[in-house]
Formats: C-alpha cells, structure tokens, sequence
C-alpha cells in the first residue's frame, strides 16, 4: 500500500496512521515524502515526485514478493487528490484507491484501468469542504465508469480510524 500524506505533511504521516494495520493485516507499507510542501501535480503538474514514488515502487518490488492483485494507493486531504489521480492514470497497477477527504482529480490524468475507489469526507470539513468536493466528485466518478464506495462522518478533516479501517477490510475483501 503506497500512502500519500496531505499538504505539509511527511512520510512519517503514515506510518503513524496505518503502520498497526499494516502489521494486523499483514501488508507492507510505503510512505514517501513529497519534495515540497505537498505533491507536485497539485500545484504544477506531474514531475519529481511521481518520478520518485515510481523509483520507490520499483525497489519495494525488486526486494519483496508482492501481489499484483494487491496493490493499492491512499492519502489524506492533497495526499488524497494524488492518491486519485496516480490510481486513474495507473488502474492497471493500482487495483484500489482510498481518498481521505480529497479536494479534486489533478489535471492531466489519462486514465489506464478502472480502480475501485473508497472515499471518505467529513461533513463539518473546513479545509476541503464536502459539498465542493466529495459529494461533486462521487457522482462524477461514478458517472464516468468508477466503482465507488462514499462513506461521510459526522467530523472534520480528518481519518478516523474506524474509517481508515473499515476502508482496509474494504480493499482487502
């Protein structure tokens, strides 16, 4: 499981958040840093971080068995933005995508595949509010051939675990 962390964030985001369920379930875990502030595509475009997520990849896989069936990406709030927009373009790597209060789709997304996606949003969000963004972009991605389960939660920006858990045993069923 590939984890983009939100606007600000590191690599250690998601360590914190999923590294108990990855030791639960049995999966393994790779969490980047973006090179600035947040990932690429969500100011300008594609570039060094895609580059270095694929270079990452390619060494998880160089090094451990993994289940092509099995392979998923996930972020929260930008990380969540990302997550949607490298699992559209690479459905045939990505078999799921899991978006934690995303904002949009990056531009520039040529989609290869149709990934499952799970979405979850808060409905008292302040920073990426549901109405502009979750509940415009489900029924979108539905409409253009997405498989998509939405679960909204009575919170804020936020993961909460029984979300993040439930979206799991969602991509792992």
């Amino acid at each position: 499981m590939l984890y983009l962390h939100g606007a600000t964030g590191n690599e250690q985001q998601g360590i914190r958040r999923l590294s108990a369920l990855a030791d639960e379930f049995g999966f393994l875990l790779l969490s980047p840093a973006s090179q600035e502030g947040t990932w690429d595509a969500i100011r300008s475009g594609y570039g060094p971080d895609v580059r270095f997520i694929d270079q990452a990849l390619t060494k998880v896989f160089a090094q451990r068995r993994v289940d092509p069936r099995k392979i998923a990406v996930c972020g929260f709030s930008d990380g969540a933005s990302y997550a949607l927009g490298l699992g559209m373009s690479n459905g045939d790597l990505f078999r799921a995508v899991m978006a934690f209060s995303p904002g949009f789709v990056p531009s520039g997304v040529e989609e290869t595949g149709t990934p499952r996606i799970f979405i979850s949003h808060g409905t008292k969000d302040q920073i990426l509010p549901i109405d502009t963004c979750s509940r415009r972009l489900v029924p979108h991605l539905k409409h253009t051939g997405y498989e998509v389960k939405f679960q909204e939660f009575d919170g804020p920006h936020a993961m909460p675990p029984e979300i993040v858990r439930g979206a799991i045993e969602w991509f792992l069923n």
